[in-house]
């Protein structure tokens, strides 16, 4: 799995095109914003989506845990998405998961939408508030207001994307978003939205590709815009 590296917090760490961290010290993979029953929570309410999100999404995330040999598993939030995807199926795809994968640790930082759904039927799942210490690393969901410290800090919650361009077309893609020393994690789920970010100067923009990771070239805004002058 072709990939690219970081240095925060004093730390290594690997940005999968999963998309997934990988920080190998400690054999422990980081996701964000899976938001299993989305898909179930649509057609609920009538709307026309996608069958099958929740297992297809949790087998991916089997996957990842076995190829990277990981023995603990952080979600940045949002691992549910409301409670009227909280079914029968789903609780049968986090038994298939647990199966598979074996004896994980597995630490869940609540998001907002966690919170409206209720903790998943999963008890060997631990769930804590954010903010949550992590050896070096703080573990929240939501990316902190500006003036906050953010060194060392892993979230997730904006989907992150970014436009790419070239002579002849224009995409976007997810996106890892390293800024003000906090990594911003891309949505991990396959029926997920994202937000093009506005990266600023001193930012770094790694777009995520169907099997790599890839430095981006952006156009930044200055962080603070100087005062405009009067005459």
């Amino acid at each position: 799995m072709h990939h690219t590296t970081i240095q925060l917090a004093g730390e290594t760490l690997a940005l999968l095109p999963a998309p997934a961290a990988w920080w190998a010290t400690q054999r422990t993979l980081f996701v964000a914003d899976i938001h299993l029953g989305k898909a179930e929570a649509f057609r609920t309410s009538g709307v026309a989506a996608p069958n099958a999100c929740t297992a297809h999404d949790l087998n991916r995330l089997a996957s990842l845990v076995e190829t990277a040999g990981a023995r603990r598993l952080v979600i940045l939030g949002d691992l549910l998405h409301a409670k009227a995807g909280v079914t029968q199926a789903a609780a049968d795809a986090f038994t298939a998961f647990a199966e598979r994968t074996g004896p994980i640790e597995t630490l869940l930082v609540r998001g907002n939408h966690d919170h409206a759904a209720g903790d998943p039927p999963a008890p060997w799942i631990t769930c804590v508030d954010a903010p949550f210490a992590l050896g070096p690393f703080t573990l929240m969901h939501e990316p902190p207001e500006d003036g906050t410290p953010t060194e060392g800090l892993l979230c997730g919650h904006i989907h992150p994307v970014v436009s790419l361009t070239s002579n002849f077309s224009r995409m976007r893609a997810a996106c890892f978003w390293l800024t003000r020393g906090a990594l911003v994690l891309p949505a991990f789920g396959v029926f997920t939205g994202g937000r093009r970010i506005n990266a600023k100067e001193g930012d770094r923009v790694f777009a995520v590709g169907p099997d790599r990771v890839t430095e981006a070239p952006i156009a930044t805004t200055p962080r603070h815009k100087a005062p405009s002058r009067t005459t």
